[in-house]
């Protein structure tokens, strides 16, 4: 016989074996299935068929059983395999991967997919690194036969306190005399710059936008005598009243500053209850005495009723009549800061670590954060480590108020220090030190803010659960298809309008960006948007504030919450100019305080919707009532007599009883002696009817209106 015949014929019957080993698996097991085979790609069907000598029995047998892996019924997936019941708790978080849950278990992640096998969740996309919902992780756990609990947060460690703090009073012998500090309050426009001006000899005020100071500066003047006086130098209008009463801190004398001609106004008063509230001294410094107009004596009566009792009502603030402008009696008024001084005995330890207070802070270009502090205990040096805040620095380089490089700073003496930005600041032995204190500081501010935070998360909660169940009151009453229809009706406007135009829908907000030339004008304008009580118009967002002139960061961030960048004397080059246009983008730079925030109230008053103002043109009253027959309708009308104005058919009316408006719409017909016209004139009769079946009382007035919008202003007063 042939060869290949014979091998042919053995094939085939072990072709036919297998087929029979894999035909009683799949009845063996699966009573009634329905058998689907699926091919594989290592093994195709098709080619035992192609070429039956390559294959042994053993790998048919292996997709025989391949083939059974597939095997699915309606009865085996209404089965559920009772998992065997384990004791224990299972400590469950969110978030947690499926290597996550095995281990808290206890568990491979083999018995993870066995129960997964046993539910809803779909396989095919889940790996040991896939993140399951929270539902799922409890779901898993319960059919495991175990108890799952919340993991709690980890308690951290009590943490030692190694911040750095001032050192205890000085011995009284090692104390030494230091210039005063004085400052120098005052209203708008009454002569504060031009005073320091013309005590140290420089021009300050024609650098200045409209003649005001916009920032703190500390400077050192030295008088003919030899003494020295350090001023602080503070913002005259009331939007730097924040800065005033920071300058006042660490001040030794306050000369009020008040014009002859204008008397007490509202900044003077203010400044005067800095001073008290920060114990300090008051010399009163009557300025523009040069004018015809000045009247001195009423300034020192107006001042009585502040508590500001001059020597000659029988008081301690002495007043000194100048003249900043010419320079008239400024030597006695430094004379008198003097004499006060020592009267004071103003002394201070210039040994050991350095203490003080920064005034200000500011972005130089050639030298970087540079920021201006008045030494208060020890002698600041080069090489010194300073820590402020959450910051600190290695002193590198230091210059006083000429912006000449100094070696050392004593007590009193103000100087600028580069690369601050915090209002304290110490000095500590090593840089090592000075680390530990900033991650001290840094961990408190954290634990502070992580308590605001719950507060505030679980206020949300709690308002949000009152105003649910307030619904859900209302509602409870009807069936769940009403509940629907009602929860549709109300929601039915958001569904179809477009994301942007949802988010508009949702609330009315304004978001600002906030730029500034240094910390303190930023921060005397943030004290006047914290003043801003006017949410319930147009909510008022500062989603960014900085020093520095506009950047692209800036204009991304005003493109992504449609907001608008407030600069304060910084600039915004050409190239941002272009991109804030194609981004539409509004930038708005200003060098006078009350002139941005004006602009600001601008801008929340351009985003309230306008409000409909009711114009009456005329009224008339009804004398009598009658019905006219048209059809099979009877229709109410009223003969009226116009008692001012006119009547037009083409306006609103609306129907007056007893002070009430029980009736708003248009005439159906206006008529005069039969005929019908358009408008009816004072004292002239006629007859009307409305667009809706409304029976008329003798007495009742018609009144005829026009609605005109007019666009509203925002209540906010920042208070200038």
């Amino acid at each position: 016989m042939n060869r290949g015949l014979i091998l042919k014929f053995e094939n085939l019957v072990q072709l036919r074996g297998a087929c029979r080993q894999l035909h009683t698996l799949s009845y063996r097991k699966v009573y009634r299935a329905q058998w689907k085979p699926v091919q594989s790609s290592a093994h195709p069907v098709w080619s035992i068929l192609l070429y039956p000598q390559f294959w042994q029995k053993d790998k048919l047998i292996s997709i025989a059983l391949l083939q059974r892996r597939h095997l699915a019924t309606k009865e085996e997936t209404k089965k559920k395999k009772k998992m065997p019941l384990t004791k224990g708790e299972v400590e469950i978080k969110q978030k947690m991967t499926l290597e996550e849950l095995a281990g808290a278990m206890g568990k491979g992640i083999d018995h993870i997919y066995e129960v997964l096998l046993h539910t809803d969740i779909d396989l095919d996309s889940l790996e040991p690194d896939s993140v399951l919902h929270e539902d799922h992780i409890k779901l898993i756990v319960k059919k495991s036969g175990m108890k799952y609990k919340s993991a709690k947060l980890k308690e951290e460690k009590e943490r030692e306190n190694t911040d750095a703090v001032k050192r205890p009073p000085a011995d009284p012998a090692v104390l030494t005399p230091r210039p005063p500090v004085v400052t120098i309050l005052g209203h708008v426009d009454h002569g504060k710059t031009t005073l320091l001006d013309s005590l140290r000899k420089t021009q300050v005020a024609s650098m200045e936008a409209g003649g005001i100071t916009q920032h703190i500066g500390a400077f050192l003047v030295h008088l003919p005598s030899g003494e020295k006086i350090t001023f602080l130098d503070t913002p005259g209008h009331a939007a730097f009243s924040a800065m005033r009463a920071r300058g006042t801190h660490v001040t030794d004398i306050v000369i009020l500053v008040v014009a002859a001609e204008d008397g007490v106004m509202q900044q003077t008063i203010e400044s005067i209850q800095h001073a008290k509230n920060a114990g300090v001294p008051l010399i009163l410094a009557i300025n523009k005495c040069d004018k015809p107009e000045a009247d001195p004596e009423r300034v020192k009566k107006e001042l009585l009723a502040h508590d500001v009792v001059c020597e000659e009502f029988g008081g301690d603030v002495q007043a000194v009549n100048i003249s900043a402008l010419k320079g008239e009696n400024l030597m006695v008024l430094a004379e008198a800061t003097v004499a006060l001084a020592e009267m004071l005995e103003l002394k201070a330890d210039s040994t050991g670590l350095v203490e003080g207070t920064i005034i200000e802070s500011r972005k130089d270009k050639g030298k970087g954060p540079v920021t201006t502090a008045i030494i208060q205990r020890g002698t600041l040096r080069k090489g010194c480590v300073l820590v402020a805040g959450k910051t600190w620095a290695k002193v590198r380089f230091m210059f006083d108020e000429n912006g000449k490089a100094i070696e050392a700073a004593s007590p009193g003496i103000p100087v600028e220090i580069m690369g601050w930005k915090e209002v304290m600041f110490l000095s500590l032995p090593a840089q090592q030190r000075a680390h530990e204190v900033v991650a001290w500081r840094t961990y408190v501010e954290q634990q502070e803010r992580m308590k605001r935070d719950v507060e505030v998360i679980e206020a949300k909660q709690k308002e949000h659960r009152m105003e649910y169940e307030k619904k859900q009151q209302k509602l409870a009453h009807l069936t769940w298809r009403q509940k629907k229809a009602v929860l549709y009706k109300a929601n039915k406007h958001l569904m179809f309008s477009k994301p942007k135009e949802r988010t508009e829908m949702d609330k009315n907000v304004l978001s600002v960006i906030v730029k500034g030339d240094v910390d303190g004008s930023v921060e005397a304008i943030l004290n006047i948007l914290d003043s801003y009580d006017a949410h319930s118009e147009c909510k008022l967002e500062i989603i960014h504030f900085g020093m520095g002139d506009i950047s692209e960061t800036d204009i991304s961030l005003a493109e992504a919450f449609n907001g608008v960048v407030f600069g304060f004397s910084v600039k915004a080059n050409a190239s941002i100019k272009q991109l804030a246009a194609k981004k539409g983008v509004k930038i708005k730079l200003h060098n006078i305080i009350y002139k941005l925030i004006e602009d600001l109230k601008d801008e929340l008053s351009s985003r309230l919707p306008p409000s409909v103002v009711e114009n009456t043109i005329g009224e008339a009253s009804v004398l009598d009532t009658f019905s006219v027959t048209v059809g099979k309708n009877k229709i109410p009308v009223a003969g009226c007599r116009v008692q001012k104005g006119l009547l037009d058919k083409k306006m609103k009316f609306k129907l007056i009883r007893n002070g009430d408006a029980i009736w708003k719409g248009s005439l159906s017909s206006l008529k005069h002696h039969k005929d019908d016209v358009q408008v009816i004139k004072t004292g002239m009769d006629c007859g009307l009817s409305l667009d809706k079946y409304i029976e008329f009382s003798i007495g009742d007035k018609v009144i005829c209106y026009e609605e005109k919008e007019v666009l509203q202003t925002t209540s906010w007063d920042p208070g200038f």
